[in-house]
């Protein structure tokens, strides 16, 4: 058994993680750019050197045995801070102090975000903001982003989340389409052509007392896209209010009902974060700047 920790191969754990996190070494090797056969010596060479098993085999899966589990809890934090060390020397040494890199939605970027980047500069001309928009959660430390802003529960392992704003459901439409539906109520959309999600019109409907077999001529994975379908008069769109909420004020959409479908804990939206980074400045910044703009969007709204 292993006496020394100078014996410890300490470059086989960053992979002996991964492969705890994956249960799979072929996914592991994916994740980490390297061949199948040199995370199975990795993980060989790190048993063979502790003297005991870290999994257990099952086919093509492995899975944490208890020995493994307990070495994965107490290396797993030495590993976050080594992480956010390389990260925050790596900015230092590039002079990247004052650019932070930001991952969020689309529709989050497209109809809120880049409207008011220009007050952003204004307010902040010696940061510089990088945005990266994607439907897909990235990996904020292994890729080098410094916050993301999300909808979702709030916990994302690792990762500090501060909620930022709510935000109802609501059905728009085109000022063509309001004209068409002045003085109808709820059941009057039902004859309409719908976009979105068929469930979330469902739920919609059932709020106005209303079961109706809902069919959307169209169905999107991107709220930005939708609304741009709903300005161009293609059907009415139940989305968040605050993606609506510059084509509000400016009358490209309009709201159709005072129904809203409230927001829950699944559809918050958040600002995230690795927790070190809490007081660094440009993270202050946006914090503060996200707020303000949000409180001013939700004061249009009301």
């Amino acid at each position: 058994m292993l006496t020394s920790m100078a014996r410890l191969p300490l470059h086989t754990l960053p992979t002996f993680r991964t492969v705890a996190r994956l249960a799979n070494l072929r996914a592991a090797a994916q994740e980490l750019h390297l061949t199948h056969s040199a995370v199975s010596q990795q993980i060989r060479l790190l048993e063979e050197q502790l003297g005991f098993a870290l999994f257990d085999r099952r086919g093509r899966r492995v899975a944490l045995n208890t020995a493994g589990a307990a070495l994965l809890r107490s290396v797993e934090p030495a590993l976050d801070q080594l992480d956010d060390g390389v990260r925050a020397a790596g900015a230092a040494a590039s002079g990247t102090e004052h650019r932070i890199r930001v991952t969020l939605l689309p529709s989050f970027a497209q109809r809120w975000l880049l409207p008011r980047l220009a007050g952003w500069r204004e307010r902040n001309p010696h940061i510089a903001i990088e945005l990266h928009a994607s439907q897909q959660v990235v990996d904020l430390q292994r890729e080098g982003f410094h916050a993301a802003l999300r909808q979702g529960g709030g916990e994302w392992r690792g990762l500090a989340a501060e909620r930022l704003i709510d935000s109802p459901l609501i059905a728009l439409g085109s000022p063509n389409a309001a004209r068409r539906l002045l003085g109808g109520d709820a059941k009057a959309l039902a004859d309409e052509p719908l976009l979105g999600s068929p469930k979330l019109w469902a739920r919609w409907f059932e709020l106005g007392g209303l079961r109706v077999r809902v069919n959307p001529v169209a169905a999107f994975n991107d709220a930005g896209l939708m609304l741009q379908a709903a300005e161009q008069d293609l059907g009415i769109a139940l989305a968040r209010e605050l993606f609506a909420a510059d084509a509000l004020r400016d009358g490209r959409l309009v709201r159709l009902s005072p129904l809203a479908l409230p927001d829950d804990e699944a559809y918050a939206f958040w600002l995230v974060y690795p927790p070190d980074l809490r007081d660094w400045p440009p993270l202050v910044a946006l914090r503060s700047w996200l707020h303000e703009e949000l409180a001013r969007s939700q004061a249009m709204l009301r």
